[in-house]
């Protein structure tokens, strides 16, 4: 049976690109802007689903008791999808607020009622809102896919790191590792 993918691109927002910010994960950000525009071109000639998920926080938030600086603010125009990426009217845009583009959401029975079986995800951060999405679709029963040109975070290395334990692991072929390449070639999308 072919699956039937859908194609999850995370915190693809307006605030990670503004200079501004001074975010270091700026600069692999936009390296996967290509990328994942060339999937999403090979999604919609399919007709699969597209999902963009943003952080959608609010300024009194909890995770900014930390050290990280509030950011992605509900309602603003830095919580915005990047105009850089080709989003469409019939693609869904959904905040998200936590990590996982699954928690507080209806994602998962979005995905449901469309049929959808896998979940490729693309977008930032490789160590944290991608892999919170990766696990937490295998947590709702989808077959999961790491993007490794469509991810990016703040090095490299760290990059490499999260997607090397997961590249051989008990759960495939449930959860993969794939580049844009690999999975049109495996989804049979050329």
């Amino acid at each position: 049976m072919l699956e039937k993918p859908a194609l999850l691109i995370i915190d693809m927002v307006k605030d990670t690109f503004d200079d501004a910010h001074h975010f270091p994960i700026t600069p692999f950000a936009r390296e996967i802007i290509a990328p994942i525009n060339g999937l999403i071109g090979g999604f919609r000639k399919k007709g699969y689903p597209i999902v963009f998920s943003t952080d959608a926080f609010h300024e009194d938030d909890f995770i900014f008791k930390g050290r990280m600086k509030p950011h992605s603010l509900a309602g603003t125009r830095g919580a915005e999808v990047i105009d850089e990426l080709d989003r469409q009217p019939e693609d869904l845009w959904l905040p998200k607020p936590r990590f996982s583009a699954f928690f507080g959401t209806d994602l998962a029975e979005w995905l449901s009622a469309r049929e959808v079986t896998l979940c490729a995800v693309a977008g930032l951060a490789t160590n944290f809102c991608v892999l919170a999405t990766v696990l937490d679709a295998l947590c709702h029963n989808f077959k999961a896919v790491f993007l490794e040109d469509c991810t990016a975070t703040w090095s490299e290395e760290v990059h490499q790191q999260v997607l090397n334990n997961y590249r051989r692991n008990p759960l495939d072929p449930l959860l993969r590792v794939l580049t844009s390449r690999q999975l049109v070639e495996t989804l049979e999308m050329d």
